[in-house]
């Protein structure tokens, strides 16, 4: 008898239908092909124990199995329970023939037969729907982040008996709902930090707005101690809200990557991702033998913090340089190639020189010559070309440190944000790609970045006076042209481009000499 049953592999962040076809004929012999990998091929012993703790076995006859498409790798356990339905039916030890090819199955099933949670639920679940599927039937773990996608009926499982129960004697199995607008509007403001916890570092709070008004990156240079990382983490609480095509988005990149917590559903808060300084590269774009994604799409439509930027190695760091203008990441095999999405604002930060204490009015460095401007030099030209505010973060004083004053909480300094992203949401409205002023390309900035004589006399000035690279030019006017929309005004002023000239301190001559 010819079984058909349905499940989804995961090529990138999005699901291809897979069928499974069962056959099982007179003869000896079990036959599974249509390039499984190894984990698909042990399922054999997994299905063969689950089953027998249920009264059901796998047939001893010629068993053949097929999943189709042939021409594409199927890699991972969740094809356990899909096999294992297909395999009841084909032996007609279960009824529901004519139910079974309206419902996607996935599962991992253990020895026991209970089922384990698989990866990439998400992206099956708009799969299922995009094809007009019923439903599908998934671990219960997995439901809730199923359950996101409306329109189709989440059928979450405990062990595969529910399954058998569910075909073979129409026991109906209780469908997973929840209300995603709901729970979305519940979650936007659930924030760990704040930036109300930070005392003083007016200045640093000032350039991490602006970057947050502009999606512009950062870099954070200063002494150990002065609150860099602490500043960092508060950055997501000033973001922009996600909207609900992104709070999707961004969960189908974790939920392919096997990073969604049990029973959870929609990411709703701008993801944060800190990767330690010793990543590689692979860990940090995405890749390995089956492409997976990396931390740069993890971070997507929210903050990739990197620590002790000046440790990371040159080669891994310069990873980084594609991506931060394609916003995106292209993974190439001999066979196939895979798109990950990389929208992601760069927070950076590292000590100004090895002892760390370069420009720290408290503690002198202890450096030699030299010394700073080689360790500066470990970031690269055209890494440091992409990050368009250069901070100096100082220590606080002690008078600082001590008052129990409270600072401006981020839900304040978000509004403003916000007001600024709306102003550059109707401006750049007719150009689908472009959604902050970080992203311009050439032919907007010289249609919204312009400056008038007074400010090209400004400009001029600094770049003489100090030493600015040319390539800090286009930076200084995209950053004048967010604090201009933060202060509400129309046109870059004067005292716009004053200020955004003292977010370019690593473009100084000056610096670390």
């Amino acid at each position: 008898m010819l079984i058909r049953t349905h499940s989804c592999a995961l090529m990138g962040v999005a699901a291809v239908p897979i069928t499974v076809e069962v056959s099982v004929e007179i003869g000896v012999g079990y036959f599974l092909v249509g390039l499984p990998d190894s984990a698909i091929k042990e399922s054999q012993h997994r299905i063969d124990t689950a089953l027998k703790n249920y009264g059901r076995h796998i047939p001893g006859k010629k068993i053949i199995i097929n999943m189709a498409p042939a021409d594409i790798r199927k890699e991972g356990a969740a094809f356990d329970l899909t096999l294992a339905v297909a395999i009841l039916m084909a032996s007609e030890q279960i009824k529901g023939v004519e139910h079974v090819e309206d419902y996607y199955i996935m599962g991992e099933l253990s020895l026991d037969g209970t089922l384990q949670p698989v990866k990439g639920v998400l992206p099956m679940a708009i799969e299922a729907r995009k094809r007009k599927m019923k439903g599908l039937i998934l671990p219960i773990q997995n439901a809730r982040e199923a359950a996101i996608v409306q329109g189709i009926d989440v059928l979450g499982v405990e062990n595969i008996k529910q399954v058998i129960d569910f075909f073979d004697a129409d026991v109906p199995i209780p469908k997973t709902t929840i209300d995603i607008r709901a729970e979305f509007q519940n979650s936007l403001n659930n924030y760990e930090f704040d930036f109300s916890d930070v005392k003083g570092q007016e200045n640093i709070k000032r350039a991490l707005e602006i970057a947050a008004a502009g999606g512009h990156n950062a870099i954070l240079i200063g002494p150990p101690g002065a609150g860099k990382s602490m500043l960092a983490k508060r950055l997501p609480s000033i973001l922009p809200p996600l909207t609900l095509d992104e709070a999707l988005e961004t969960t189908k990149i974790h939920s392919v990557a096997g990073k969604m917590s049990r029973y959870s559903s929609l990411i709703c808060v701008r993801p944060f991702r800190a990767p330690h300084h010793t990543i590689s590269d692979v860990a940090l774009v995405g890749g390995g033998q089956h492409p997976q994604p990396g931390e740069i799409s993890l971070a997507h439509n929210g903050v990739l913090f990197l620590d002790e930027i000046g440790e990371i190695s040159r080669t891994t760091l310069e990873v980084l340089r594609q991506p931060l203008e394609d916003r995106c990441i292209t993974i190439s095999r001999s066979k196939y190639s895979v798109d990950f999405p990389a929208s992601f604002m760069l927070i950076a930060a590292m000590n100004p020189c090895p002892c760390g204490n370069y420009n720290n009015p408290k503690i002198p460095c202890t450096c030699g010559p030299g010394v700073v401007q080689k360790y500066l030099s470990r970031i690269s030209g055209p890494l440091l070309d992409r990050i368009d505010l250069h901070v100096e973060v100082k220590p606080l004083s002690n008078e600082e440190l001590l008052t129990k004053a409270k600072g401006e909480p981020s839900t304040a300094v978000r509004e403003r944000v916000v007001r600024a992203r709306n102003i550059q949401a109707e401006r750049y409205k007719d150009c689908p790609d472009i959604h902050c002023n970080a992203q311009v390309n050439t032919k907007l900035f010289h249609q919204y970045c312009s400056i008038d004589e007074e400010g090209k006399t400004l400009m001029k000035a600094a770049m003489d006076r100090l030493g600015l690279s040319a390539r800090a030019y286009d930076r200084i006017l995209k950053v004048s042209r967010t604090i201009a929309d933060l202060a509400g005004s129309p046109n870059i002023t004067t005292e716009h481009l004053s200020e955004a000239i003292n977010f370019r301190s690593l473009d100084r001559d000056s610096w670390g000499r």
